[in-house]
Parts: structure tokens; C-alpha cells; sequence
């Protein structure tokens, strides 16, 4: 799908302020308001704008421990991924899940209030989930760069 150049702009305004109200959006991108609407309720017909979503510090709650877990599954069994996937969804403490091709299967990261409740997590939770063959940890440290908006 092809967007044009007001389209673009009204995306660029629209991924530095999502919470801006439309007026001031429009105003933004250079465009009426009604004009601005429209556009954005065609982008949201056809799957190029999904939403606009709260982005919330988990830091700030007391989440202290990021830790991402690589996983390699025992593929011998052929519901491997699925049964897998299902099963993590299930672990509060999972906040994405990813797939690859390569060594590696599915990339988890999880959340942790420190330590202790991080072992409690992957002790309990993580090593139980299915068909795990492989498993490596890789603690957070710092978050250098974080890419939410497109180059548009």
C-alpha cells in the first residue's frame, strides 16, 4: 500500500504526539481538520495505522529486572511452536515474544521486580514451559536506542 506525502506528514505528527488533540495535529501537518480525519480513518481502513497505544515506564512500577531469553525448541515434535507460544503467553511476567529462523527459535523478554522474583519466575514458569531444548539468558543493562517512530 502507497502512501503519499501529506499522508506522511500527518504520520511523522502523529508518532511525535499521539495524544495531541486532531486540531492540533491538522495544524501540524499543514492541513483542516476534517482533512486530517479523513486521512487518518483511511490509514486505520487499511491496516497502515493499528492504533495508538499507552506506553507505560514498567521501571516506574517497580520492575527493576529485564532479563531476554533465547530459546531454542526441541523440534521433534511438530506442535513445538505453538505449544510453546501458547504457554508463554500465559506468564504475566513474558512482555514479547518474538520468532526467528536460525539457531535460535523464539526470543522472550521478561520483567522482574528485582532478582529474587526474577529466579521465582524462571525457576516456576519459564523452565516449565514445553518442548525447551535450549535456553540462554541475557540481562538488560541499559536501553541505548529504542526505534517506536518509522523514518517517514
Amino acid at each position: 500500500m502507497s502512501i503519499d506525502d501529506t499522508d506522511r506528514r500527518l504520520l511523522r505528527q502523529l508518532q511525535a504526539d499521539p495524544a495531541q488533540p486532531i486540531a492540533e495535529l491538522a495544524r501540524r501537518a499543514a492541513m483542516t481538520e476534517a482533512t486530517a480525519s479523513r486521512r487518518l480513518d483511511r490509514l486505520r481502513t487499511r491496516g497502515v495505522l493499528k492504533g495508538v497505544e499507552a506506553v507505560i515506564d514498567w521501571r516506574k512500577l517497580g520492575w527493576e529486572v529485564e532479563v531476554s531469553l533465547r530459546v531454542t525448541l526441541d523440534k521433534t515434535n511438530p506442535r513445538a511452536f505453538d505449544e510453546f507460544i501458547a504457554a508463554a503467553r500465559l506468564v504475566p511476567e513474558v512482555i514479547e515474544i518474538q520468532t526467528f529462523l536460525g539457531r535460535v527459535d523464539v526470543r522472550l523478554n521478561v520483567i522482574a521486580r528485582d532478582m529474587t522474583h526474577y529466579t521465582e519466575v524462571y525457576r516456576t514458569r519459564i523452565l516449565t514451559l514445553p518442548h525447551i531444548a535450549d535456553l540462554e539468558a541475557l540481562m538488560h543493562v541499559a536501553e541505548i536506542k529504542r526505534g517506536e517512530a518509522l523514518p517517514l
